[in-house]
C-alpha cells in the first residue's frame, strides 16, 4: 500500500515557511497570524510539547502511532482499526496509545493544533473527529477554506472562538511542534505514515487482525 512520505531536512521551514508566505492581512485567515507573527530569533523548543497518551500507565504493551491528519491512510487506520483497538485493548487497560503527530504539510500542522487546544482530555476525540472529516475539511485546498473548516470542526468539538484564536495564534507553539515531530521522526526512523511503535519495534500500516496478533504475542504469560 503506497503511503505519503514525510517531510525529511528542512521540513520545519517547508511546513511553517509555507504558512508564512501567505498574505495574512484577511481576517478569514487569522489562524495563520500568530505562525505569521511566530518569525523571531528564539529557538524552538520540542521539549515544550507534550505527547498526547490514552490508556493505562500499567499497560504491559505500549504502541506509538505515527501518523497525519492529512494523511488517507491513516484515516483508513482510524476508521478501521482504531475502533477494534481501543475497545479491546486500551480500555481494558492491556495498552497504552500515544499518539504522535506527522506533518506533511502546514494543513495536518493547523489540524494539529486544533486537536490539542482542548488538551489531552479532549485530544481524541477531536482526532476522531477530523479523520472522520478529512475529506470535508480538507476538500478543494484552498487554505483559506480549510482554516475556516477547521474553525467550524473545532467549535463542533466545543472549542470556543477565544480558545481557538488564542490556540491558533500561538506561533511559538506552532515552531515547537514542527521541531518535535522532526525529532521524534529522526529518532524512531519514522519516513511513512501510519507507523507504529509496538514496545518499541516499528511496524507499518497493518490490518486490525495483524495488530491484535503483534499485541497478544507482546502480553505478559
Amino acid at each position: 500500500m503506497k503511503r505519503r512520505t514525510l517531510l525529511t531536512a528542512g521540513g520545519a521551514t517547508l511546513v511553517l515557511g509555507s504558512a508564512f508566505a501567505l498574505n495574512l492581512n484577511s481576517p478569514q485567515n487569522s489562524l495563520l497570524v500568530g505562525m505569521a507573527n511566530a518569525q523571531t530569533d528564539t529557538p524552538a523548543d520540542p521539549s515544550a510539547i507534550a505527547d498526547m497518551t490514552i490508556g493505562s500507565a500499567d499497560a504491559p504493551v505500549k504502541i506509538t502511532e505515527y501518523a497525519s491528519f492529512t494523511c488517507p491512510h491513516c484515516a483508513e487506520f482510524h476508521d478501521t482499526v482504531w475502533p477494534q483497538l481501543k475497545a479491546d485493548y486500551i480500555d481494558t487497560g492491556k495498552v497504552q496509545f500515544t499518539y504522535r503527530e506527522v506533518y506533511f504539510d502546514r494543513f495536518g500542522l493547523w489540524a494539529s493544533m486544533i486537536a490539542r487546544c482542548g488538551g489531552e482530555m479532549r485530544f481524541f476525540g477531536i482526532a476522531d473527529m477530523l479523520y472522520d472529516k478529512q475529506r470535508d475539511w480538507t476538500a478543494g485546498g484552498d487554505p483559506a477554506n480549510i482554516a475556516q473548516n477547521l474553525r467550524k470542526l473545532g467549535k463542533t468539538a466545543g472549542l470556543t472562538d477565544e480558545m481557538l484564536d488564542t490556540c491558533l495564534n500561538d506561533g511559538a507553539t506552532a515552531q515547537n511542534l514542527v521541531a518535535w515531530y522532526e525529532a521524534n521522526a529522526k529518532a524512531d526512523d519514522i519516513n511513512s505514515t501510519p507507523s507504529f511503535l509496538i514496545d518499541g519495534t516499528k511496524y507499518s500500516n497493518m490490518s486490525y487482525a495483524d495488530m491484535k496478533k503483534i499485541i497478544d504475542d507482546a502480553m505478559p504469560a
